[in-house]
C-alpha cells in the first residue's frame, strides 16, 4: 500500500507556484529510504570467499599456491627466454662484487653477501609475484643490520654471524604475516617526504662508514654521524696516501659509467658492468704492482652453502625492534617472506628488493622470474669456481662500489622541490633527514612516521570545509576563496565538507559552522535580513558519519532549531543518506529538506527566508518532511506564503532573473538509484 501510495504521488510533481515570480517550484516528494525499493546488497565477505574458492580449479590451486606457474603457463620459449637470459646474466655479474660489498658493510664476511644473493633468488622465483625484482642484499638493511648486531657481538665473529642468519628468519616470519593479514596499507601512513629524508640521511651514513677504506684506517661503527666524523678526525694522523687515491680513481670510474649508463640508453648495459670492472681491474693492479699499503679482502670459501638451522635465540627479544624495521625498510610481499626464511636454513642475512637492479633487470628485457633464476645460477657458479679469484680484491674497491650505489639515495633535489610547493612536507623531510643523521636510524625513522601520523591526524581532525557560492549565470556552486565571482544569498548559507565526519572531527566542523553563523560571509544577492536562517550542508565529499557524529549532528540541529535556524542537506551518497535515516536525522530535519542538488535546497531555502521587517523567523519545524509537502500542496498555503513572501521574491526575481534555471527542484533519489 505504502509503495502505491508513492508511486502515485511521485508520477505526478506537485506543483507551488511562488507568489510573484510566476514560476512553479516543482517538489517531488522525497521517500524515506528505509522505505524504498529493495536493492541487492553485496554478500558478506566471508561468503564471497567460500564463493571464491569453491569456484577454483587446480589451475587456480596451483597458482595461488605457487606464483610461478602462472607465467610458466604462458612462457614462449623462442621470445622470452633470450630476453631473461640476457637481464639473468647482466644482474647476475652486477650482484657479484654487490653481494660482497654489502656484507662488508653489514660487518660481516664477503661469502655471506654472496650466500644471501644465491638461495633466496631461487626461492622468490617460485613465490614471488613480481616478475623483475632482484632479491638479495642490498645497503640499507646491511647497514641496519651492522647497527643493531654491534651492539651484541664483535662483527664477523661467530656469534655476530649467528644473529644476522638469526634476523633474516624473523624478518621472513615477519614479512609471512604481514602478507597474510594484508598489511601493506600500513606503509601508506609513511610520507614520501619521510621515505626520502630517512634514505637521503642513510646513503650519507653508509657512505661515511665505508670511507675507512679510503683512508687506511678505523674508525668508529655507528649509525650516527657525530661519533663518525669524530673518529675521522681523530684518526687523521694514520691517513694513508695509497688506499685513498685508488679509491678515489675506482669511484670516479664508477660514477663515470653509472652515468653513461643512464644517459645513453645504447650505453645502458654499462649500469651493470661497473661493479664487476672495477673488481677485474683492482684485482689486476694488486696481482701486477703488490701494494703493501692496500688491504685486501683475503680468503673467501669455495663451495655452496650448507643446510643449518639458524641459532641464537637467546637473542631474539634484542632483535625484534630491527626485524620490524627491516620488514617496514623492505617490500611486503609474502614471497620475499619466505625466500628469507629459507635464506637464513643456507647462512643468509636478511634480503630485500634491490630498486637499482630490479630497474637493470626491467630495462636488460626480463619478462619472467626464470631472470631470477639464472641470477641464481651465476652466482652458485661463482660460489663454486670463482672464489679463488676473489681474494685478491682491494678493499677500497668494494667500498667504492658501496658509496656509488648510495649516492642515488641522496634525494637533495626532493628537498628543493618540496620547499617550493610544500613547507609543511619539506618539514617532515628535514626533520626526518636532521634525526636520522643525529641520533640514529631507529631514531629517525620513529620521529619522521611519528610526525607524519601527526599531520594526518591533524588534517583528519582538522577538514577542509568551505562556503559555496554561485556561479553567475549558473546553477553550479563552489568554493567562494576559489571564485571570488560566486555570490551568496543573504539569510542562506551553504557549506560543503570536504571530509568523512566522525568523532576526531565533529567538533571541529561544529565550531566552524557557529562560525559562519556569526561572522556571516557577505552576501550580495537577496534582502539584508541580517542573521542566517538556513544551514545548507552539501555533503557529497562526505563518505562515512560515525555514531558520534550523529549524535553531534542532532545536538547541533537542537540548537539551531532553539535559534530558529534549519539545517539542509545535499547531495549525500547511498550510505550516508540510509546512515541518516536509521539514525533518526533525516526524520528530525525533515525529509523535505533533503535535496539532491544545492541549488534546490537554495531555492526552496530562499522562499522561506523573511524580510527585515519580520518580527519573529518562520515555524520550520512544522515544515519538515511530509507535512512540508502536504502544506505547500494545498491552496490555503500557498495564499499564505505568498502574503509572507511575495515582496522578497519579487526582489529576488528582479535581481536574479538571469541567472535562475527555472525553479526545477530536485529531490535525492530513492534508495536503489543513489
Amino acid at each position: 500500500m505504502e509503495r502505491s501510495s508513492y508511486a502515485s504521488r511521485s508520477s505526478g510533481e506537485l506543483a507551488v507556484a511562488a507568489s510573484g515570480s510566476g514560476r512553479p517550484v516543482r517538489v517531488i516528494p522525497l521517500r524515506h529510504p528505509l522505505g524504498s525499493v529493495s536493492v541487492s546488497s553485496s554478500p558478506p565477505w566471508w561468503r564471497a570467499a567460500v564463493g571464491r574458492v569453491r569456484g577454483m580449479g587446480p589451475l587456480d590451486w596451483a597458482e595461488a599456491a605457487l606464483p610461478c606457474v602462472a607465467w610458466l603457463r604462458k612462457y614462449r620459449w623462442k621470445e622470452d627466454f633470450q630476453a631473461d637470459l640476457a637481464a639473468g646474466i647482466t644482474v647476475g655479474v652486477m650482484l657479484v662484487p654487490q653481494a660482497m660489498s654489502y656484507a662488508k658493510l653489514a660487518g660481516l664476511h664477503p661469502i655471506y653477501g654472496l650466500y644471501t644473493s644465491f638461495v633466496p633468488l631461487f626461492v622468490y622465483a617460485i613465490f614471488g609475484s613480481s616478475r623483475q625484482l632482484a632479491v638479495g642484499p642490498v645497503a640499507l638493511v646491511s647497514l641496519l643490520v651492522s647497527n643493531v648486531l654491534a651492539g651484541i657481538a664483535i662483527p664477523s665473529s661467530e656469534l655476530y654471524t649467528e644473529l644476522a642468519i638469526l634476523l633474516a628468519f624473523m624478518v621472513g616470519i615477519l614479512e609471512c604475516l604481514m602478507g597474510l593479514l594484508r598489511l601493506g596499507w600500513l606503509i601508506r601512513f609513511i610520507s614520501h617526504s619521510v621515505i626520502s629524508g630517512f634514505t637521503t640521511a642513510s646513503a650519507i651514513i653508509i657512505g661515511l662508514s665505508q670511507i675507512k677504506y679510503f683512508l687506511g684506517y678505523n674508525i668508529t661503527r655507528s649509525s650516527k654521524i657525530i661519533p663518525i666524523i669524530q673518529s675521522i678526525i681523530a684518526g687523521a694522523g694514520q691517513f694513508s696516501w695509497p688506499p685513498f687515491v685508488m679509491g678515489s680513481i675506482f669511484l670516479v670510474i664508477l660514477l663515470m659509467i653509472k652515468n653513461l649508463g643512464r644517459s645513453n640508453k645504447r650505453l645502458r648495459f654499462l649500469r651493470a658492468s661497473g661493479p664487476l670492472t672495477a673488481v677485474v681491474l683492482g684485482t689486476i693492479f694488486v696481482k701486477i704492482f703488490h701494494p703493501p699499503a692496500i688491504s685486501l679482502v683475503g680468503e673467501i670459501p669455495q663451495g655452496l652453502p650448507k643446510f643449518s638451522i639458524p641459532r641464537g635465540f637467546e637473542h631474539l627479544m634484542s632483535l625484534v625492534p630491527t626485524a620490524v624495521l627491516i620488514t617496514g625498510v623492505a617490500i611486503l610481499l609474502f614471497g620475499l617472506g619466505i625466500a628469507n626464511i629459507c635464506g637464513s636454513f643456507f647462512s643468509a642475512y636478511p634480503a630485500t628488493g634491490s630498486f637499482s637492479r630490479s630497474a637493470v633487470n626491467h630495462e636488460s628485457g626480463a619478462k619472467t622470474g626464470l631472470s631470477g633464476i639464472i641470477m641464481g645460477i651465476i652466482i652458485g657458479s661463482a660460489l663454486l669456481f670463482l672464489t679463488p679469484l676473489f681474494t685478491d680484491i682491494p678493499q677500497c674497491v668494494l667500498s667504492a662500489i658501496v658509496i656509488s650505489a648510495v649516492t642515488g639515495l641522496v634525494d637533495y633535489e626532493e628537498a628543493i622541490f618540496l620547499w617550493g610547493i610544500d613547507k609543511k612536507d619539506f618539514f617532515l623531510w628535514a626533520i626526518t633527514f636532521v634525526t636520522t643523521l643525529l641520533f640514529g636510524i631507529e631514531i629517525g625513522v620513529l620521529v619522521g612516521v611519528g610526525f607524519s601520523l601527526a599531520f594526518v591526524i591533524h588534517e583528519s581532525a582538522n577538514p577542509h570545509i568551505a562556503v559555496l557560492g554561485r556561479l553567475p549565470g549558473t546553477t553550479v556552486y563552489r568554493n567562494m576563496l576559489q571564485y571570488p565571482e560566486a555570490y551568496t544569498y543573504n539569510g542562506v548559507v551553504v557549506v560543503r565538507i570536504d571530509a568523512p565526519i566522525y568523532f576526531a572531527n565533529i567538533s571541529y566542523i561544529k565550531d566552524r559552522l557557529r562560525e559562519y553563523e556569526l561572522n556571516l560571509p557577505n552576501s550580495n544577492r537577496g534582502l539584508d535580513v541580517g542573521r542566517v536562517y538556513f544551514v545548507i550542508l552539501e555533503m557529497s565529499p562526505v563518505t562515512y558519519i560515525d555514531s558520534t557524529a550523529v549524535q553531534a549532528l542532532k545536538d547541533l540541529h537542537q540548537e539551531y532549531k532553539a535559534r530558529h535556524i534549519q539545517i539542509a542537506i545535499a547531495n549525500p551518497n547511498r550510505q550516508v543518506h540510509l546512515l541518516l535515516s536509521r539514525s533518526g536525522i533525516i526524520d528530525l530535519i525533515g525529509a523535505g529538506w533533503c535535496f539532491v542538488r544545492v541549488h534546490d535546497a537554495v531555492q526552496v531555502c530562499l522562499q522561506r527566508v523573511p524580510n527585515s521587517s519580520s518580527s519573529s523567523a518562520l515555524k520550520l519545524a512544522a515544515q519538515a518532511s511530509g507535512d512540508f509537502v502536504d502544506s505547500v500542496s494545498t491552496p490555503k498555503a500557498e495564499k499564505q506564503s505568498q502574503k509572507q513572501h511575495g515582496f522578497f521574491l519579487n526582489l529576488w526575481k528582479a535581481k536574479d532573473r538571469n541567472a535562475d534555471d527555472g525553479g526545477e527542484v530536485q529531490p535525492l533519489l530513492r534508495q536503489n538509484l543513489v
